[in-house]
């Protein structure tokens, strides 16, 4: 049996946030519902999600041009982040997408939402590895960040 629900999150392999989605009974009750990733489906809550895209796609219009210039400032140049190292350049922890974000404000003036950061593998060296960013619907930013050992952080 499947039910209908409203996202309220993005969902990977799902759907994002202001989608109506079929999902099986058990996933719903058990995983969406408990996290707050989803509400179930109403008239007036469809009323309401139609208002919330409206209103969206009024701004995206106009964001799509700036989120397509901001990515081609992105692509420019490199991410440079400081992490705490080991002598064999493998860090103490990983690298987080909060860190890239900083990074991009300290690099590039310019502020990013580290929940659109998103890695393929967890960073957890030193060197040079590659991270996406989603500045909008149709824009995706490929970031080259690029790790090094923060100032007398060498173990």
């Amino acid at each position: 049996m499947s039910i209908k629900l409203i996202l309220t999150h993005e969902v990977t392999g799902l759907g994002t946030a202001g989608d109506v989605v079929d999902v099986k009974d058990g996933f719903a009750r058990n995983y969406l519902l408990p996290r707050g990733l989803a509400t179930p489906w109403t008239k007036g809550g469809q009323r309401q999600l139609d208002q919330i895209r409206s209103a969206r796609s009024k701004r995206a219009v106009a964001s799509l041009e700036d989120a397509q210039a901001l990515r081609d400032v992105l692509q420019s140049k490199p991410v440079v982040v400081p992490g705490r190292a080991g002598e064999n350049g493998r860090l103490f922890g990983a690298i987080s997408s909060k860190d890239v974000a900083e990074g991009v404000k300290a690099v590039f003036d310019r502020d990013i939402d580290r929940r659109a950061v998103e890695f393929l593998a967890p960073v957890r060296s030193i060197g040079e590895h590659k991270a996406t960013v989603r500045l909008h619907e149709d824009v995706v930013a490929n970031l080259l960040v690029q790790v090094v050992a923060a100032k007398g952080a060498v173990a």
